[in-house]
């Protein structure tokens, strides 16, 4: 989540590739809003794309219009309401809103790549806790599925989609209707 309209600062811009190029160097796919063009509602195709995605990155830098940080710090707050894992990259000079102060995050700095490929590392354990925080959780199958769907969206392993189907379908809920939170959970 960052700036995508002209003018973009420099180490905006070096941000950027250094988050895409830290994320492909660790098989993480990277899209932001300009990665697909839908013809539709811009905040409905946002939500979709945090939705689908294990981590959201948002990036403070003192160059960022304004709106352009609210909209960042809006962003986050969406990934953080939907349970994703969220990191806050920052410029030296940046300061971070104080509802943000306690959150940790990168600074990009000489040692931004290597601490960056750390916290994606961690990811994996990450998607193991949520694995075993579904597996305990057999009384809720709504919630067991949403933890299995975290873990999936980390790793990409397949068995923890087939995993959460298996729910649905012991527990009886795959006869709800299509729209029901239970149906909506298990949407891979």
């Amino acid at each position: 989540m960052t700036r995508l309209g002209e003018p973009i600062h420099k180490e905006i811009l070096d941000i950027g590739k250094a988050i895409t190029a830290t994320c492909q160097n660790n098989g993480f796919k990277v899209i932001d809003a300009s990665t697909q063009i839908t013809g539709r509602d811009f905040l409905l195709k946002i939500w979709k794309q945090i939705a689908a995605t294990p981590l959201a990155v948002g990036v403070c830098h003192e160059k960022l219009p304004q709106k352009t940080q609210s909209n960042i710090y809006y962003e986050l707050g969406i990934a953080q309401a939907m349970g994703k894992e969220t990191i806050l990259v920052k410029s030296t000079a940046s300061d971070i809103p104080s509802d943000f102060v306690r959150t940790e995050y990168l600074e990009f700095n000489s040692k931004f790549s290597d601490r960056f490929s750390m916290y994606l590392h961690e990811l994996e354990d990450q998607a193991e806790h949520y694995e075993l925080m579904a597996d305990q959780l057999e009384n809720n199958p709504v919630l067991s599925i949403d933890y299995l769907k975290r873990a999936f969206l980390i790793t990409g392993d397949t068995r923890l989609r087939d995993k959460a189907r298996k729910l649905l379908a012991d527990t009886g809920l795959r006869d709800r209707a299509k729209n029901s939170v239970e149906q909506l959970a298990a949407l891979f």
